[in-house]
Order: structure tokens, then sequence, then C-alpha cells
């Protein structure tokens, strides 16, 4: 991944990460749901149609993927290389 991309995604975010509390079998998609309700590059950068990856414990995932406590949940901007 590049760092242009990475550091593209934490400057829209305004962070680099951060802790979320998340219910019992709670989805990746029910996760971006609840991200894309803060609005703003949220609401922007995971709007349906955008080009991203989630992984759930460096294990690509999709919407159906069950996040756990303690699991760690990373969104990948697009990428190119060269």
């Amino acid at each position: 991944m590049s760092a242009s991309s990475i550091s593209r995604a934490c400057e829209a975010f305004a962070s680099a990460g951060e802790t979320l509390d998340v219910a019992a079998d709670t989805s990746v998609g029910a996760l971006l749901d609840r991200l894309r309700g803060r609005g703003g590059a949220f609401a922007v950068e995971l709007a349906p149609g955008r080009a991203y990856r989630v992984a759930v414990n460096h294990v690509l995932s999709g919407p159906e993927t069950i996040v756990r406590a303690g699991d760690e949940v990373a969104v990948f901007p697009p990428v190119t290389g060269g």
C-alpha cells in the first residue's frame, strides 16, 4: 500500500486509528454503517460504491464477517502501484 494512500485516508478521517466498543456479533457491514452514520468524511469515504477494502485481524473480510471484542479492523483506501 502506498504511503500517500494511507496518509490521505488518515487525513480524511482525522485519525490513524481508534478503539470502538462493539456489540456481540457485530458484522463488518454494521460497523461500516455505524461509521458512515458519523457523516462528513466517513460518509463520503465509506459510501457504497467507493473503492476500499476491509481486513479483520489482517484477513481481508466482507460485510458479513463478524467483529468481536479485541479484533483489529482496518479500512484500506484504493492504492496504485508503480
